[in-house]
């Protein structure tokens, strides 16, 4: 399976938090998964970090990369298909990382890991984090 982790099921796996359930867990760990993080995650991470709204390390450029390659997660970047593929999105979600994230999904045939009860509403797969 493809699975594409939402900006708090990947801190929530870095951080080994109880938050990410058993599933989400058990699906990430998978070795048969494929486990991708968007660019989308990077941005949102940065954004956080800088507005002092989430505690992570400095310089998100250097170990948001390192801490992917760790953990055998593969970058996913944002294409114009991706970015494109927002405006039709029925408006369930405001949230435009997201909205990126749900359109990645549909694009590129993937599981969403989250914690959003709002992203089953776009006809994706989840798995509940």
């Amino acid at each position: 399976m493809n699975l594409l982790l939402d900006t708090d099921a990947l801190l929530w796996w870095l951080a080994d938090s109880p938050r990410l359930g058993k599933a989400a867990r058990d699906a990430i760990a998978e070795p048969e998964n494929q486990v991708y993080v968007s660019a989308a995650s990077a941005w949102e991470i940065a954004i956080k970090v800088a507005l002092g709204r989430l505690q992570a390390p400095p310089n998100v450029a250097q170990w948001l990369p390192e801490t992917l390659q760790t953990n055998e997660f593969t970058a996913l970047p944002i294409s114009m298909a991706h970015a494109a593929g927002v405006e039709t999105l029925p408006a369930h979600h405001a949230d435009p990382f997201d909205r990126v994230l749900i359109s990645q999904s549909l694009i590129e045939n993937l599981t969403i890991v989250t914690g959003d009860e709002a992203f089953a509403q776009y006809g994706i797969r989840v798995i509940r984090a």
